[in-house]
């Protein structure tokens, strides 16, 4: 039963899309959905908070309104009006293991569960199975399931038991990927209620890079560079790909910021690395800007916390190549080895070198493997067809008893 609530998941959204039609969708009543995740814009920019920001912005047109409740440092403003949707900011009193706690969180999730049709939560989250059953929630429930926890295996024995009631309390569990699916024991253990709707990103007219800004940016980190996208996380084996560029003919542009960056730095000062820039933090239009400016995508994330990669998908709607590493996830449902880009085993800095002194070489092969990541956006990752499967999913879960 579960494998054919997985194909259906992937094949009948486009089918279901033309038979509503938006007009149709516009036309239904409205369904207000409550996302909740430890973490949102404008407080922290990362894949997971953009994730969300496409589900809640795709699926206004099929006649959901979304709001958002994710903890807050400095809350100075308890509500921000986004585009997508409003967010309600509780303040974060403390962390452990990258779990965000908060007393008035409470207060602000009954309310807000008052108001909602359908909780959609984001795991992994270890506080909100807290609040889900403290509140006692009575609304249908559904959970995006982004990733296992890999990185804190002491702390997930004492968190396994709290885990299991609240996955099994919820009335859905969507994966993001059938190769993540089919690799997590904790998926296999609630089969019978997951389904499949992989991450999509729109493209967004607003943030491409003007004249101006394409020729700035160009004057500063140049043209047909590898890049990388993203926090700068343990997981993202970015330490991996400074070992694999020494010495080598082309550049490294590494845009984002996070924890693992002063090593990174260390790192490339110690060793008299000397092709890597690193770009910090930068916005989305010349985020998009370097992504017109760059050869390839490379992704050197060698554990099973990466378990999507929306800077591949950024790529791919880019048309460039993408270089990825097998891990069991959803990595490797984007880049398909051969086809968008080339696929390497995890922590092999000789692999990753190969697979970029192989593109940096043959423009054909990278001209070809660029075209065929283009392809399969338009085929599988876009934002409207996210919105569309997640939608349905609302409607479906509000019409049942």
């Amino acid at each position: 039963m579960a494998i054919t609530r997985l194909e259906l998941a992937e094949s009948d959204a486009k089918s279901w899309s033309a038979a509503q039609g938006d007009a149709g969708d516009q036309a239904a009543a409205k369904i207000k959905v409550l996302h909740v995740y430890r973490t949102y814009f404008p407080d922290t920019h990362g894949g997971l908070e953009e994730v969300i920001r496409q589900i809640c912005e795709n699926s206004i047109p099929h006649g959901v309104e979304s709001r958002v409740l994710a903890l807050s440092v400095n809350p100075q403003q308890k509500i921000v009006r986004r585009r997508e949707a409003k967010v309600y900011r509780p303040r974060q009193l403390f962390e452990v293991a990258s779990c965000g706690f908060s007393l008035s969180a409470f207060a602000y999730f009954r309310r807000l569960v008052e108001w909602a049709d359908i909780v959609h939560y984001h795991f992994p989250w270890p506080f909100v199975d807290i609040l889900h059953f403290a509140t006692k929630v009575n609304k249908p429930t559904v959970v995006t399931y982004h990733s296992d926890i890999v990185r804190q295996k002491y702390w997930v024995m004492l968190y396994q038991p709290l885990m299991n009631s609240f996955l099994g309390s919820v009335d859905r569990i969507v994966c993001t990927s059938p190769n993540y699916f089919a690799t997590s024991d904790v998926l296999t253990r609630f089969s019978s209620k997951v389904q499949v709707v992989p991450i999509g990103i729109e493209e967004n007219c607003a943030d491409q890079p003007g004249t101006s800004l394409l020729e700035q940016t160009r004057a500063a980190f140049g043209e047909d560079f590898f890049l990388f996208v993203g926090v700068l996380r343990y997981y993202k084996g970015l330490h991996i790909l400074l070992e694999a560029i020494k010495d080598a003919p082309f550049k490294v542009v590494i845009a984002g910021s996070g924890p693992t960056q002063q090593e990174l730095e260390a790192q490339v000062k110690a060793e008299g690395i000397d092709n890597v820039i690193f770009a910090g933090y930068v916005d989305n239009a010349q985020k998009n800007a370097l992504f017109q400016l760059c050869k390839a995508v490379v992704f050197p994330s060698y554990l099973r916390s990466e378990a999507f990669g929306v800077t591949l998908l950024e790529g791919s709607m880019f048309g460039k190549p993408l270089i990825s590493t097998e891990v069991g996830s959803g990595t490797s449902h984007v880049n398909i080895h051969n086809e968008t880009g080339l696929v390497v085993p995890p922590g092999s800095p000789k692999a990753l070198r190969q697979a970029m002194d192989a593109l940096w070489r043959d423009p054909l092969v990278s001209r070809r493997l660029g075209e065929g990541a283009r392809r399969r956006y338009e085929k599988l990752f876009t934002g409207k067809l996210m919105g569309v499967r997640y939608s349905r999913i609302y409607r479906q879960m509000a019409e049942e008893p």
